[in-house]
């Protein structure tokens, strides 16, 4: 039996008796009655609140909550996915937003609680196979997108500079076929935003702890990367966290030799090998080995796009 070794997709995980006590309140307004049970979800980067609930009255949501510290880009992201989840389509396979609002510089989100747990790992090819049909069905559905959301050129310029900004920085213990293409590869990354363009609504950063399997169904969560780009941009982005995971490899799953693609992978690439040198953000202990994880994966598919001995 294969074991996953792969670096967890999980951070430090708010607990519920931790989110301002206004928040919590407010949340069992609109619930109606005392939060009985909180149930505390692993999975996920964020050091936010993430917390299945069971009201004294029966009902249930599962609850997102963030304050300020101890990252305070997180209440921007989740500022964000509020905005993004109000505005879903019913055709999106995402659990349905019931009420969010900010309080107290916290931001909470309140969604319907799914029955469902995240795929198995390392990845069952069952699994992995009706998330994949997921994820393009969801893509197809999404073209073109149906609401408003930033272009893959603006949301991922700063991001995937990777190579680029190698050429200008200390690249010791840089992996050496990387080092002896640098310049090729800083190239081939520029052209990334014109491969990506596109009109569908993309979610942006799909791994397997932001997805649920519910019976038959296949839920995407966490949404406050979604952006408008190519239809393949999604199953793309995805395969290095697969083969990371103990799934197949990106080539045995994508075999489409288009170059705009490659120029994709290029700046995926560069992106995680370049942020898993940097330290680790605060509260988010876990994340650069995770993307150091990826990016290994994803150079050795890079290497095998080009040719590029």
């Amino acid at each position: 039996m294969s074991v996953n070794t792969s670096p967890p997709a999980s951070g430090v995980r708010l607990p519920w008796e931790s989110v301002h006590p206004q928040v919590r309140a407010a949340v069992e307004d609109f619930l109606g009655a005392r939060v009985a049970e909180a149930v505390t979800q692993p999975g996920g980067f964020s050091p936010a609140a993430a917390v299945r609930l069971r009201a004294d009255n029966g009902r249930r949501a599962f609850v997102k909550a963030i304050g300020p510290e101890p990252n305070a880009d997180s209440v921007r992201l989740y500022r964000a996915e509020l905005e993004i989840a109000a505005a879903l389509p019913d055709s999106v396979p995402a659990p349905r937003l019931l009420t969010g609002f900010e309080l107290e510089g916290w931001v909470a989100l309140v969604f319907e609680d799914v029955e469902g747990a995240s795929p198995e790992l390392p990845w069952r090819r069952d699994q992995l196979d009706r998330v994949l049909g997921a994820v393009r069905r969801m893509s197809a559905e999404l073209t073109p997108a149906p609401i408003a959301a930033p272009p893959i050129a603006e949301a991922l310029d700063s991001s995937f500079r990777g190579w680029r900004r190698l050429l200008e920085e200390d690249t010791a213990g840089l992996d050496p076929w990387a080092l002896r293409h640098l310049d090729e590869l800083a190239e081939l990354e520029s052209g990334w935003a014109a491969a990506a363009a596109g009109d569908t609504l993309l979610h942006r950063d799909l791994r397997a702890d932001n997805i649920l399997l519910s019976g038959e169904r296949v839920y995407v969560v966490d949404w406050p990367w979604a952006c408008v780009g190519a239809p393949w941009v999604d199953l793309v982005a995805m395969l290095p966290s697969v083969g990371m995971q103990g799934g197949p490899m990106p080539h045995e799953l994508f075999t489409d030799p288009d170059p705009a693609v490659t120029a994709f992978v290029a700046g995926l690439c560069g992106y995680f090998v370049r942020h898993g040198r940097l330290p680790d953000p605060p509260g988010l202990p876990t994340v650069r080995a995770f993307q150091r994880a990826q990016g290994v994966v994803a150079l050795d598919w890079l290497k095998r796009r080009t040719g590029w001995s």
